[in-house]
């Protein structure tokens, strides 16, 4: 058994980074097909009938943007939360566990959002409107800081932040309840289908929770110049380029769901699989584990 004296540890970084590497590897084209319904409001087999046009050779265009994107994501998100939250606990010992979590969770949201380029780059790539236009990744961002400033690299910022601090708060609240109340498992296999579980449906109810501002963030994103439009003014051109239809504003959720299910119960399994082979940790109670 490893103590767990040092707060300056990797292991949050580390496993975060391993997380996110295994399950962007395996869901990119999951997400494509929910990016088009998303960006064009269109039934899944129309998405997929798009995709299978384009030919295999652009399945994974844009996919080196969301893999380093996602990878520091998960980095900062799982990394800094702890970090900030343990630390918070150490300097304010009489202050809420409770309270310290949700700005910790606040924290580490607002450090992701400074990724936005590289989500920015990857809406770019995966918008057939621009397949003819950037012929790679370094090339959309090439021409996007030329010709229209830095700036550019952050339209969509206002419903990012909004997602990655709300989302960060829940997900962390009800991941460290159910952490510590999870009944001890007795093998290996128990202990990952646990943590599988216990991800893949907090993950996917809080991605369907906040998928309406991830379609009014994809909008945003996939204008290129001219004037940078809010978030409620998006949301109201959205509404009504889909007839004010709630159904239609939800379109592609299902797909979203099922990525999100498998997404983030991949990113759980993961974590917690390298925490405890690699560095002989926990987030259950306890925090260690024997070996």
């Amino acid at each position: 058994m490893m103590t767990n004296e040092s707060e300056k540890s990797p292991a949050e970084f580390v496993c975060g980074w391993g997380s996110a590497f295994v399950n962007i590897t395996v869901t990119f084209p999951i997400n494509k097909v929910m990016f088009r319904q998303q960006l064009f409001g269109v039934r899944t087999f129309a998405a997929l009938r798009q995709l299978q046009t384009e030919g295999l050779t652009h399945l994974y265009r844009g996919f080196f943007p969301p893999l380093i994107q996602k990878t520091a994501s998960m980095t900062l998100m799982f990394g800094m939360y702890y970090k900030c939250r343990n630390h918070l606990n150490k300097q304010h010992p009489e202050g809420s566990v409770i309270f310290h979590s949700v700005i910790a969770a606040s924290f580490a949201g607002a450090l992701e959002a400074l990724l936005l380029p590289f989500e920015r780059i990857q809406v770019l790539m995966q918008d057939k409107n621009y397949n003819h236009r950037f012929s790679n990744a370094r090339h959309a961002a090439r021409e996007l800081r030329s010709i229209y400033g830095v700036t550019e690299f952050y339209r969509g910022s206002s419903a990012i932040l909004l997602r990655n601090c709300g989302s960060n708060i829940l997900f962390f609240l009800v991941r460290d309840y159910v952490m510590d109340t999870l009944p001890p498992p007795d093998t290996v296999l128990e202990r990952t289908t646990q943590d599988f579980i216990c991800g893949a449906a907090l993950g996917a109810s809080l991605s369907t929770l906040f998928y309406p501002v991830n379609v009014v963030k994809v909008k945003m994103q996939s204008k290129v110049g001219g004037k940078f439009e809010g978030l409620l003014h998006t949301l109201r051109v959205v509404q009504e380029e889909r007839n004010h239809s709630l159904r239609k504003l939800f379109r592609g959720v299902h797909i979203n769901f099922t990525r999100s299910f498998l997404s983030w119960g991949i990113v759980n399994a993961t974590y917690e699989f390298l925490m405890v082979h690699l560095f002989h940790r926990s987030s259950r109670r306890g925090n260690l584990v024997d070996t």
